[in-house]
């Protein structure tokens, strides 16, 4: 299997957007494999995908939303969340930015647009993982000391109210927050509803069930392999797998690594000075 680009996420850096890609990053503690296909070999899709990192290189972002609809809409909703990323680019604390995204799709009610969407915060001194999830497929999760993926599911049980809900569905929906605490050589897989949403061979949806049992049978000895793997065995099910809709994956792999002493000194210099920004939106 052919390797994906690969290159270093420098600090103070957002990188993403909505077009076809296959690479690989790596920020401390962390390497991040992104591939995602706009449906029907489109420019752009309503699937968007965005990684940042803080000044220090402590906090890894990353975001992964479902938009629905295509095109212009799709491409102004991408900015929008891009610059979320950047404004948050330096806050552990992801709530305030779900809540912020959400009303950003509140307010485009009018034309009717929402979206599933997954966000991640990896704090590298802890190793710590916080996900929350707005109605998106759950990721999964490998424990390399037990060699056994699971689910990763919200427990929002004893949230008041309206939880978990795509966002510009409901102004008051509350969010639920999932932490995990991460050992060298855990992965964790993301990805698109065309992942659940494919056939298996009986000819009904894989769902959530479907997927964990197809990773579950996969070779993880290289995590680069992973998702051209799954994808692999996905398509092999049905012609029409991952062909109908966009379809986004996002692997990642703590290394159990951390910040260099220059990246610490240098974050308050870096503070005050610009985001450095690669997107990629049609």
């Amino acid at each position: 299997m052919s390797e994906p680009v690969s290159e270093r996420m420098e600090c103070m850096e957002v990188w993403g957007g909505n077009r076809a890609v296959d690479r690989r990053f790596e920020t401390p503690g962390f390497n991040i494999w992104v591939r995602s296909r706009p449906y029907g070999q489109a420019l752009g899709g309503g699937d968007v995908y965005y990684l940042s990192s803080c000044a220090s290189g402590r906090i890894t972002r990353m975001l992964l939303a479902d938009i629905s609809g295509h095109g212009a809409l799709v491409a102004q909703l991408a900015v929008n969340l891009r610059d979320l990323m950047r404004r948050n680019v330096n806050y552990i604390r992801q709530t305030r930015f779900v809540r912020a995204m959400n009303q950003q799709f509140g307010d485009l009610s009018e034309q009717d647009s929402f979206a599933t969407a997954l966000v991640a915060t990896f704090f590298a001194p802890t190793r710590s993982l916080t996900l929350c999830n707005a109605g998106h497929p759950a990721p999964l999760v490998f424990r390399r000391n037990a060699s056994q993926w699971k689910e990763l599911a919200n427990e929002a049980g004893s949230a008041r109210g309206l939880t978990d809900l795509p966002l510009g569905v409901a102004s008051q929906t509350n969010y639920g927050q999932l932490k995990v605490n991460l050992e060298s050589g855990d992965l964790v897989l993301c990805f698109s509803d065309a992942v659940t949403e494919s056939q298996g061979s009986d000819g009904r949806q894989l769902g959530q069930e479907g997927v964990l049992q197809i990773v579950r049978e996969l070779n993880i000895a290289r995590p680069a392999d992973v998702i051209p793997a799954l994808i692999e065995r996905i398509e092999s099910l049905s012609a029409d797998n991952l062909m109908l809709d966009d379809a986004t994956f996002l692997l990642c792999e703590a290394t159990g690594g951390g910040p260099t002493l220059k990246e610490s000194l240098l974050a308050p210099f870096r503070l005050f000075g610009p985001v450095s920004d690669r997107t990629q939106l049609a």
